[in-house]
């Protein structure tokens, strides 16, 4: 029987948490998808070098899967609490630690917890 090491788990949920919000703003497009393959692929090897660092994976994901959206597709996750003005995305806080959480900083304030993205409704 195959058990996954601590670090393989940290992956998996960190993986798990960043689709669940892709899915919730339905942009789980298989491209997309690939983009977070990518990114845990990424940091497997960081977190091989710095195990202590596998509570921030989940934020380290969700901010590379960002940043690559911007890039390709434009800005993820729109921010469901601002309805005036120009569309802004969500950012992660904090940028390098444990328990994540998507904030709207033009209104200073926690959207949700990284995984815990809720479905985007009309702007």
């Amino acid at each position: 029987m195959d058990h996954a090491t601590p670090l393989e788990q940290a992956l998996h949920v960190a993986r798990a948490l960043v689709l669940a919000d892709l899915a919730a703003g339905e942009v789980a497009e298989a491209d997309v998808v690939s983009l977070v393959e990518d990114s845990v692929t990424h940091r497997r090897w960081w977190v091989e070098q710095w195990p202590e660092g596998a509570d921030y994976l989940p934020g380290l994901v969700a901010q590379d899967v960002k940043d690559a959206l911007l890039e390709k597709y434009g800005r993820w996750p729109l921010c469901p609490v601002c309805g005036h003005g120009d569309p802004h995305a969500l950012d992660i806080e904090p940028e390098l630690g444990p328990d994540p959480h998507w904030v709207c900083t033009e209104a200073g304030v926690k959207v949700a917890a990284v995984g815990a993205l809720g479905p985007v409704l009309g702007r």
